[in-house]
C-alpha cells in the first residue's frame, strides 16, 4: 500500500514523502491517526505540485537567509559576565544569552539554532555557528568581557 505521509514518522519518512507500507500498518495505524493518507493518483499529483511549490519557497527563503548570514558574520557581540581569578567567568555563556543579545540588535533567532564552537568559561573572543536556514550557516563572533563591579 502506498501512502503520503502527513507528519514525520520515525524510521519511515518526513511529511510529503510517498512510501510503501504493509496494508495493516497503513490501514490500522497511519491513516486513523492522521499520520498519512492513501496515495491515489490524484493525491500523488497534488503532492508533487505541493513539493514543487515548497521547493520554490525554500529557494526564495534561502536567498534572504544568505543575506542575514552575511549581516551576522559582519556583527560582533559583546557579552558581559562576572569574572574571578585568571579571567574565569562564573558559570558559562549560553546560547540563550547570545540569542538575547541578537534580539537587541534586531535579529530574531531561536537559541536552538545557535551552536557554540567551544565551551565559554573565560573572557576572550569566541565564535558560534548560527543556522539561519537548513542550508545556510553563519559564523558569529562575540567577545566575553568582565562585568564592571556596581557601586553600592
Amino acid at each position: 500500500m502506498k501512502v503520503i505521509l502527513l507528519q514525520e514518522v520515525d524510521n519511515l519518512g518526513t511529511p510529503g514523502d510517498i512510501v510503501t507500507v504493509k496494508d495493516g500498518y497503513g490501514r490500522n495505524f497511519l491513516i486513523p491517526r492522521g499520520l498519512a493518507r492513501l496515495a491515489t493518483p490524484g493525491a500523488s499529483r497534488m503532492q508533487a505540485e505541493l513539493q514543487k511549490q515548497a521547493a520554490r519557497r525554500l529557494q526564495q527563503q534561502k536567498g534572504s537567509a544568505e543575506e542575514v548570514a552575511r549581516q551576522l558574520e559582519a556583527e560582533s557581540l559583546s557579552l558581559f559576565a562576572k569574572v574571578g581569578e585568571d579571567n574565569r567567568i562564573f558559570g558559562t555563556i549560553t546560547t540563550q544569552q547570545i540569542a538575547v543579545e541578537l534580539s537587541k540588535k534586531g535579529y530574531e533567532i531561536d537559541r536552538k539554532r545557535i551552536v557554540l564552537d567551544t565551551e565559554v568559561r573565560t573572557t576572550g573572543e569566541y565564535t558560534a555557528t548560527v543556522s539561519v536556514h537548513p542550508e545556510v550557516d553563519a559564523k558569529l563572533k562575540f567577545v566575553v568581557e568582565p562585568k564592571e563591579a556596581e557601586a553600592v
